[in-house]
């Protein structure tokens, strides 16, 4: 079943941005094409908890079971050895990704102390847009008793999009809180 930001982006987003940027082909359309949720948890080299902790979070906030992501090389300065557990990341795409995105929009970055937007620069030059959280208690979907520890979070936007200008309008389109 599509989301209602699918739909929204099928009948109505898709005919204004090819207006908006002078395309005359559906196809050329810049759509989202995947999001990318990680969490690093150094701090589980020395407490396994942090470890359970990340994959219950992100499986709450994203419907589907994370993937633990280890250590390909001993660094003795962290203290860090190899094939250690290091972070969690989950992939969303269709249905999954616009659920998720009409939450965060709609339910997460608003609950955000002082919140006035999200940075209209942290485009990587090829379309695709990251955020960072500083904690992932802003998603209503985790319960503060089951959280050990709160930990940040990056979010990965990835588009179809040729440049960061047509990727902005698409994000503005869906609903982003863009600043500047």
């Amino acid at each position: 079943m599509a989301s209602q930001l699918q739909e929204q982006y099928k009948k109505e987003i898709v005919p204004a941005l090819m207006k908006e940027l002078g395309l005359k082909n559906v196809y050329q359309v810049p759509r989202l094409e995947k999001i990318v949720l990680n969490m690093g948890l150094g701090e589980a080299v020395s407490d396994a908890k942090i470890i359970e902790g990340g994959v219950y979070t992100l499986t709450r906030i994203s419907g589907q079971k994370p993937v633990v992501r280890y250590a390909k090389k001993a660094i003795s300065n962290f203290k860090l050895k190899e094939n250690a557990p290091v972070g969690v990341s989950v992939t969303l795409r269709r249905d999954k990704m616009y659920d998720f995105l009409q939450r965060l929009i709609s339910a997460a970055l608003p609950r955000v102390r002082d919140f006035r937007g999200v940075s209209g620069k942290a485009f990587d030059g090829h379309g695709n847009y990251t955020l960072g959280l500083k904690e992932q208690l802003i998603f209503p979907e985790v319960e503060y008793e089951k959280i050990y520890k709160a930990k940040g979070m990056n979010i990965c936007i990835v588009t179809t999009a040729k440049t960061d200008a047509q990727a902005k309008a698409l994000l503005m389109a869906l609903g982003m809180p863009l600043k500047n």
